[in-house]
This record gives structure tokens, sequence and C-alpha cells, in this order.
């Protein structure tokens, strides 16, 4: 009888478990189908087939392959048309080369492929919370966990997404889990599994360099046990001592695997690309933006092949695009990072429940229900340490990038709940309560997860008020767009699109003219806009905000937020109708026209579009410097050198602090005068 039971109860676990894992399943697939690809997807598609087809890793440094590579493992047996290269600056190359890509050939099968084979790694990750919480602290505790992360919104958001953020987060997660199997019991294979883990963790993501320090931090925690519980100074003091140098020489072996691992997802060859071909520009150049003792470390691990080459510019890349960010939060922009911004969007991005679970687990701890130290530490130093990281880098555009944190307080909540029901079995009720309050208030963001706030700020509806970016709008909104417009009968409209660039909002039959964005700008795409025009204007969240062009008078379409929108798209697509101006937005289509007449010799023409760029917003400074420029051009520096004081004078004046990396260049322009 006590066998059967015994089976009984095995099998009913094994069926929670699935029951959990095929709802987590689902949930991650009906709600990417509803959705376009995302900003950064096509690139990371891009990058990760022509790693596995031509052995490039130089296409998109900014992430190590692994998920790249299992995301398009399914592509390899489909015959896909492939654009060629056309050795432009590296990451034009890639979002442009992964936008043909993607847009030439099946675009839905390629998504559904990629994004199922990525989402496999947010479903591994379920379940080693589930075996590390059940070990942790028992089968209970390991069901609230699971149950957590099965209806979380930020991981249904980013679950299936080819991007790297589910993926770190399963694999530090593994690391630490496995270290703590190890330092339990340690031997030569569990060691191993540590090594791998943290390889893979590297392999996923950059950012998983940090589970080196969290290693050491566990490991100067285990010391530190040990020494106050051991009886006898000789004996502590010995015993510690020989326990120091087994977890050093256990740390440096994990180490060595780890490095192994990350070098064989390149194939073990230090140059990113093959067949002489080059990173654009060379990672020596490119490190030098960084700096001088960040370009030291870098320059001398590539110079004795420490590291993958395209690790290293990844690196350099991450350390440079965090002094670029700027950041919205609570409906300001800054232009730069704000040690604030992770711990307000925990605040609006976590469900009221989950927030209300942990303050229970600090009142475990607090009030010694939950004691079991080891366990705490292991649960508590990873995500406090991560998180003191990711206030420090400035690098604020999505709750996604603290996923990892989540994890960690889910496994931490388990365990208190269980020793709280444990007391007294009357708060499974509370538990239970609050369980099904997570999963209803995630369930009402369905199929929009990653918009989603909670109650306290009004729901997924109200979020483009506090956050942007991938807490918001990622670009993902198109089939929702399309459809909204069928019903409408709309035929023609204006499209300020936050993916325009990097994805083609036309192959869903949009009917709409794209308005400049800042990416438009940047890849240079070629638009024809008038002064005026004539609704219906759809406008992303991501930039009506001003996130990227900056506040006030620098965004093109500030006056649209103080307009009440016909209807919003996904909670993150805003509708216009009427007639408006947007002066600033035809300035700056015209001020590039004048570059690109430049660049082509046609100076004459490049004046007459500089001088209509002027007229249509005399103050703002790129246009100002596009004349100035122009005028250099034809020979007239007392003309040229007007137009770059007026530049330099209004960088100052103009939202300054948003302006004032424009200020060194404009300087240096009018000392060649």
């Amino acid at each position: 009888m006590a066998g059967g039971s015994e089976n009984w109860r095995n099998g009913s676990v094994a069926a929670g478990v699935v029951g959990l894992l095929i709802i987590l399943s689902l949930q991650l697939v009906l709600s990417v189908r509803q959705e376009s690809q995302t900003w950064d997807e096509a690139d990371h598609i891009y990058a990760g087939y022509k790693s596995w087809t031509h052995g490039d890793f130089g296409l998109n440094p900014e992430h190590p392959p692994m998920v790249k590579l299992l995301a398009t493992a399914p592509l390899l047996s489909v015959p896909l048309k492939v654009p060629k290269l056309q050795d432009r600056y590296f990451k034009e190359e890639a979002f442009l080369g992964g936008k043909d890509f993607l847009y030439q050939n099946d675009v839905e099968m390629i998504l559904f492929r990629t994004r199922m084979a990525a989402a496999t790694l947010t479903l591994l990750l379920a379940l080693l919370v589930f075996l590390a919480t059940k070990e942790l602290f028992g089968t209970g505790a390991a069901f609230i966990a699971l149950a957590l992360l099965t209806f979380d919104p930020n991981l249904l958001a980013h679950g299936a997404r080819v991007t790297t953020d589910a993926a770190l987060s399963c694999f530090m997660f593994a690391t630490v889990y496995t270290f703590y199997r190890y330092v339990k019991a340690p031997s030569v294979w569990r060691a191993v599994i540590v090594g791998v883990s943290a390889g893979l963790a590297l392999a996923a993501k950059h950012t998983g360099v940090l589970v080196f320090p969290m290693l050491f931090l566990l490991a100067t925690c285990e010391l530190a046990r040990h020494r106050i519980a051991a009886k006898g100074i000789t004996k502590a003091t010995t015993g510690s001592g020989r326990e120091a140098l087994n977890l050093v020489a256990s740390l440096a072996g994990i180490t060595v695997i780890a490095l192994a691992v990350l070098w064989s997802f390149y194939g073990f060859r230090y140059q990113a690309r093959p067949n002489g071909l080059q990173l654009n520009p060379p990672l020596a150049e490119y490190a030098q933006g960084l700096r001088p003792h960040e370009a030291w470390i870098v320059s001398t691990a590539a110079r004795w092949h420490l590291l993958p080459e395209s690790f290293l510019y990844g690196l350099a890349d991450v350390r440079l695009t965090a002094d670029f960010y700027t950041s919205y939060v609570l409906g300001r922009i800054y232009p730069h990072g704000v040690w604030f911004y992770f711990p307000v969007a925990f605040l609006i991005k976590s469900t009221l429940a989950f927030m209300a679970l942990l303050l229970l687990a600090v009142g475990a701890i607090a009030t010694r229900r939950l004691t079991r130290w080891r366990e705490i530490l292991f649960l508590i130093i990873p995500p406090v340490f991560y998180l003191l990281v990711a206030l420090s880098v400035g690098m604020n555009i999505g709750v996604r990038h603290i996923l990892p944190v989540y994890v960690f307080l889910a496994v931490l909540i388990g365990g208190a709940a269980s020793a709280f029901i444990r007391q007294n079995p009357k708060w499974l009720y509370l538990v239970l309560a609050l369980l099904l309050f997570h999963a209803v208030t995630s369930w009402r963001s369905f199929p929009s997860y990653m918009a989603y706030s909670n109650e306290l700020w009004g729901g997924p509806s109200n979020t483009y008020k506090y956050l942007t970016d991938s807490n918001v709008d990622w670009a993902q909104q198109l089939k929702a767009t399309k459809q909204y417009l069928d019903q409408r009968g709309v035929k023609d409209c204006w499209f300020v699109y936050f993916g325009e660039g990097v994805a083609d909002f036309t192959y869903y039959g949009i009917p709409c003219k794209p308005l400049p964005t800042v990416v438009t700008l940047w890849l240079n795409e070629q638009l024809d806009v008038p002064a005026a025009i004539d609704g219906p204007v759809l406008i992303s969240a991501g930039t009506l905000s001003g996130f990227e062009f900056g506040p006030g008078s620098l965004n093109p379409y500030g006056q649209f937020q103080r307009i009440r929108p016909t209807a919003v798209i996904s909670n993150a697509v805003f509708v216009f109708d009427g007639h408006f101006e947007i002066p600033l937005a035809a300035a700056l289509s015209h001020m590039q026209k004048a570059q690109n007449l430049l660049v082509a010799n046609r100076v004459d023409q490049a004046l007459a579009e500089a001088r209509t760029a002027v007229a249509l917003a005399p103050d703002a400074v790129q246009p100002q410097l596009v004349l100035g420029d122009v005028m250099a051009a034809m020979g007239q520096p007392a003309e040229a050198r007007s137009a770059y004081e007026r530049a330099l004078m209004l960088a100052k004046t103009v939202e300054p602090d948003f302006q004032v990396r424009s200020i060194p260049s404009i300087e240096q322009k009018l000392a060649a005068r």
C-alpha cells in the first residue's frame, strides 16, 4: 500500500508539473502568434542563420550566439533567400540584412519556428525552478514557484522571443542552483555541471559574466557560515583554510570549463568572421570609444586571444551603448540612466500578488519562520547583486533586463509561503488566493503581455504613461494594426512606427506612409514628408513618448501628446484623426535629403533642401548643421560659420541636457572655419 501511495503521489506531482508547463506553453504560443516581430528579432534571426551556414559571428556581435543558433536551427532544412553582404557598419548590416532576410521569405513560418525553438529555454527554466525549489524547500513550495513563473506577465512577454533575456535567466539560475548542489556535496561531476551552466550563461548574453562574482560571493558566504558554525578556534582555522583552498580551486576549474563552453559556440575560432571578412569597424577601432582602462582590458584580451573576437566586440558594444541611452520613467525623459528606473519598473510591471507574496517572504525571514540560511543566501545574493549592477549600468530600456531577479524571488517566495503553511495550514487559502489573482491579472493583458502593468498603475492600457520601449512598445503590434485599419476601412494613413527601418509594416498590407523616426534617420531611409498631413495618423508609444528624440521641442510629434487619440491599438499604437502641422518632421526629411545630395556632390540641390529644412524648423540644431556643411562645401566659410554658430547656440539653450553630445562636433566644425 505504501508503495502504491508513493507511486500515486509521484504520478500526481508529475501530472501537475506537466499541466503547468502545458499552460505556460499555450500562453507563449497563443500570444506571440498574434504579434509581429519585435525590434531585434530579425537581426538575431539573420545573424544566427549566417552563423550556421557561413560560420559568421560578426553580424550581431552585441549578443553571444547561443540563442541565435538554437532559434535558427529549425530553418536549416528550409530553402531561403539570403541577402548579400554589403560591408556596411556592423549594426546596419545586421538590421537591414535581417529585415531583407525576414521579409523576402515566409515571415510567419520563420517567426513561428524560431520563436518556438527559443521558447524551449523558457520551459527548461520553469522545470529547473520546480526541481530546485523542490530540493530546497519541498514539493509544495516548488508548485508555488512554478505557478508564479507560469503566469508571470514579464516572462510570458519575453519567453517566446528570439532574444536573450529568458535564456540568461535560465542559465544564470542553473549556475547558482548547480553550485548550491556542489557546495552541499562536492564532487568533480557536480563542479563540471556548474562550469557547463556558467558557460551557457556566457553564451546566452554578455551579462552572463556576472555569474562569476555571484559564485565568488556565495563561496565567501559558505566559508563564513562554516567558520561561525565550527567548534574550536584551531579546528575552525585549519578547516576553513582547507575549505577555502578547495573552493578557490573549484571556482578556477569552473571558470576554465565555462570558457571552454563559450569558445565552443564560436567553433573555437578567435576571428569573428570567416574567409578574411572583417568586422566593420575593426575591434581595435571600435574599442577606442571606451574609457582608457576599459579599452586596455579589451585590447589586452584581444591581443592574447583570451576570448573570441566577437564576444569581446559585444562587451565593448554593451558598454558603449549603455552611455548612449536615454531613460523614460514615470512620464519623464532623462538624458541618461537613472538609479531608480528598475525599482520603479519592478513596482509597475510586477503583479500585486507577486509583490504581496514577496512581502510575505520578507516576513518569513524576519520572523524566523524561514531559517535555512544557506538556501536564503543562495536566493538573495544573486538577484541583489544583479540588481545593483543593473542600477549602475544605465541601460534603462525594459524590465526584461532584470528578468533573472524574478526567477530567484519566485523560488524564495515558494519556500517562505510553504513555511507559513507548515506552521498553520490556514495560510494555504491566502497563498492560493494570491496565486489565483496573479494568474487572473496576467490573463487580463493577453495577448499583449509586454504592455502589462498592475492595477495600481491603471493596467496595460496605462503603462505607456510611465514606461516605454520593451515595457510597452517593441514594434510588435502590426497584426493588430492591420486588423484595426481593415475594420475602419482605412486606405490612406500616416504611420510613425517604432520599428520603421528594421521591420516592414507594408508586408501586412498596412496602407500607411511612414513618417521619420530616429531609426529612419540612422538607417538613412528616404521619406517624403510634407509640412502638414491629414489623419488618420498612427504613432507608436515608443516614439510618441519622446524617448528617442528627446522632450519638448525636440520631439517632432510632441503636439500629439496633448491630443486625445481616436483609438489605441494593442495598448501601444495611438490613432489620431484630423489635420496636423508637422514642420520638424518635414524638416528632418529635407535635412536628410540635403545630406545625401551633398555626399553625391549635388551641392546646389543640397543647398535648396537645407534651406527648406531651416525654414521649416529654424530652432532645430540638425538643419543648421547641414546648412553649415553645405555652405562649407560651396566655399562660403562666413555663411557656414554663421550656421554652425546658430547650431551651437541652439544646442546650448534648447534642451541642452539632451543635445550636449552634439556640442563637441559643432565646436570642431567652428574651429575648422
